[in-house]
């Protein structure tokens, strides 16, 4: 690979074309890693695209590179990060966090109050999700509405969430908080202030 120019944008309708290898690709990855996963379909990716909740990475001479989306649950006062994914080509290449900042913000700008949330059992993403203000959390702090607990039920590890109640399974729970990070701003602006203020007595 000759370090080819990749684009990261918000996917449009036209993306459509690439649905059915971020499908496949999705899927044979979480066999590879033998982790469970929530299985997508073709629609749903388009879904997503169409309505402005994902984000796509393509190089310049349009051959897909990676791929998440976002989407709203309990009347928008969760927001969930999911799906990311990166061609095995184009990995460890900084192309995942870029598409991770991206839906992340895009997230933020449409839903600036809500709590957003990222299940994972991936080593990678928890990482990066703690890069952006993401805590861990039990299941209980997320969202409750059961549409989103429905998509659970196509992961080979279903049973183990039913068992256990949705308290936990073995995936990740991690959160960010509007609140929790305004109040990390604010200090930060009280403590460069009283920096400043120190500075010119």
């Amino acid at each position: 690979m000759n370090n080819p120019i990749i684009f990261v944008r918000v996917a449009t309708k036209e993306d459509a074309i690439y649905a059915d290898e971020i499908v496949n690709e999705t899927l044979n990855s979480a066999i590879i890693r033998g982790s469970g996963i929530s299985k997508r379909t073709p629609e749903s990716i388009i879904e997503k695209m169409k309505t402005g909740k994902a984000i796509i990475a393509l190089t310049s001479g349009s051959e897909w590179v990676g791929f998440s989306y976002f989407e709203a649950w309990g009347h928008g006062d969760f927001i969930s990060n999911s799906g990311l994914i990166v061609k095995p080509k184009f990995r460890n290449s900084g192309v995942a966090k870029c598409i991770k900042n991206r839906i992340f913000n895009l997230s933020r700008r449409n839903f600036p109050q809500a709590k957003i949330f990222s299940i994972t059992s991936g080593a990678a993403i928890m990482k990066m999700n703690s890069q952006l203000g993401f805590e861990p959390v039990t299941f209980d702090q997320i969202t409750k509405d059961e549409a989103f607990w429905a998509g659970c039920a196509s992961c080979t590890n279903f049973d183990i969430l039913e068992r256990k109640n949705r308290c936990n399974c073995l995936c990740t729970a991690m959160l960010f908080s509007p609140e929790h990070i305004d109040h990390i701003v604010t200090h930060a602006s009280l403590a460069e202030e009283k920096q400043h203020s120190l500075a010119i007595h």
